[in-house]
């Protein structure tokens, strides 16, 4: 049987992506066939994690996929693996207000599924206290426990030495010991790391890190913690297919789709068709839906101005087929793109609303959607989950319908989103699951 566990912190920045990716290489490297999970609605480390693994990540949120959603996405990734680990989201309790076990959190995880957490501390500017805070969150709940924590960011062995000598008192395993490197760092922009497919020396990368694992991490102890994963294998089906062929953009302007959705599309018959704007390759003529996902379209916003063949394209497929856009796709869609330097690029036309990266303003949280009409993610009513998070602004909404009405992860109310004019619709909203896959929120 598949065994897991949960590498959490207590905030973001503490290095948990990095430690994850280290134990991921390091375990590949000794031979186990491994797997990885990210709590939350992230695009950027999963795409780490499936370099790291050579197999695809996917997403696991407590507040945006109904139970048995999250139970068949969790037993399906970690069928064929040895070991399965789950990078957390932010810090270990954090998420929204709801009820137990669907507030967003990772310990929700945690509880679910019995998974124990290593806990990574980043112990810069202190020392002994770190004993406290690891006191805290291992009697924070009792329905997730702490097995042990990583002290990182360690300035010298006797900084190493003291703290863990207070974590003995406590009688909290220290499973690893790293200290502060910054060649080991990964590069961020303002949605998170730069994207792994951008990184050429990714390969080298995880070697190093694999290497840090061995030498810094006590391997042996970590996967003796982990235990069995029991979850229903069957997948489910998070959002139907928005068509039989999908045609999909797919490059380095088009790159947060989540896998979950897309192998649900398969398990449901539909076929997958990629294609690259960024090429100037227009929607394969053989689908019947085009979904374009977000990304970083701002950073290409001139080579896909002037990708004639894809915008020619894209227009005369919208004139009779269904078109999507997600965040970055959106922004595709609409009249104009201004990116941070201040130049106006055209875009596609499809919709009337314009974007900038000049006027930046941090758009972020869990969003719940009701749908206004009929579109490729659903019918008019239908009520999803997912989430928001960009930089972009609008500085002209344009005219056309509104796709749905958002309310946030409190439930405050936020009004009409997005856009939709004849086949063709788009919002910022990034749909993680419908509401109910065979059983409302819980």
């Amino acid at each position: 049987m598949t065994r897991g566990l949960i590498i959490g912190a207590p905030r973001s920045g503490s290095g948990k992506t990095t430690i994850t990716l280290a134990v991921l290489a390091a375990l590949r490297r000794r031979g186990l066939a491994v797997r990885a999970g990210k709590s939350g609605p992230d695009y950027i480390d999963p795409a780490f994690h499936a370099a790291a693994t050579a197999a695809p990540c996917v997403n696991l949120d407590s507040w945006a996929m109904p139970p048995t959603l999250l139970d068949g996405i969790l037993g399906h990734a970690s069928a064929a693996a040895d070991i399965f680990v789950i990078e957390s989201a932010m810090g270990l309790f954090d998420g929204v207000p709801g009820p137990a076990g669907r507030r967003g959190r990772p310990a929700d995880l945690a509880a679910r599924y019995h998974l124990p957490v290593i806990l990574v501390l980043d112990v810069s500017g202190q020392s002994q206290s770190a004993a406290a805070v690891a006191r805290g969150f291992a009697t924070h709940d009792p329905a997730v426990r702490v097995a042990g924590v990583i002290l990182n960011r360690l300035g010298s062995p006797r900084h190493a030495d003291g703290i863990q000598a207070a974590m003995a008192e406590l009688g909290m395993p220290v499973l690893g010991r790293i200290p502060r490197d910054a060649t080991i760092a990964l590069p961020e922009r303002h949605l998170g790391l730069v994207q792994a497919s951008e990184r050429d020396d990714l390969p080298g990368l995880l070697d190093r890190l694999a290497d840090l694992a061995e030498q810094a991490l006590d391997l042996d102890a970590i996967l003796a913690q982990a235990a069995p994963i029991q979850a229903t294998q069957a997948p489910g089906l998070a959002l139907p297919p928005p068509g039989q062929r999908i045609a999909l953009a797919s490059d380095a302007a088009f790159s947060f789709v989540y896998a979950h959705l897309l192998q649900g599309w398969r398990q449901a018959g539909a076929d997958i068709i990629p294609f690259s704007p960024l090429a100037d390759q227009p929607p394969p003529p053989s689908c019947d839906a085009c979904w374009l996902p977000g990304g970083y379209p701002e950073l290409h916003a001139g080579p896909l101005a002037a990708a004639t063949r894809f915008l020619d394209g894209l227009t005369a497929f919208a004139a009779t087929r269904p078109v999507h856009g997600e965040c970055g796709g959106h922004m595709v869609l609409g009249a104009t793109l201004e990116d941070a330097a201040g130049v106006t690029h055209r875009m596609a036309g499809l919709l009337s609303h314009t974007s900038s990266f000049a006027r930046r303003r941090l758009q972020l949280g869990y969003r719940e959607a009701t749908l206004l009409a009929d579109t490729p993610l659903g019918g008019a009513g239908t009520v999803l989950r997912g989430h928001e998070f960009h930089y972009a602004t609008t500085p002209d909404p344009g005219h056309d319908a509104p796709l749905a009405h958002l309310q946030d992860g409190r439930g405050g109310k936020l009004g009409p989103a997005g856009g939709r004019r004849g086949l063709v619709s788009g919002s910022y909203f990034h749909a993680i699951s419908l509401t109910a896959s065979g059983e409302p929120p819980q």
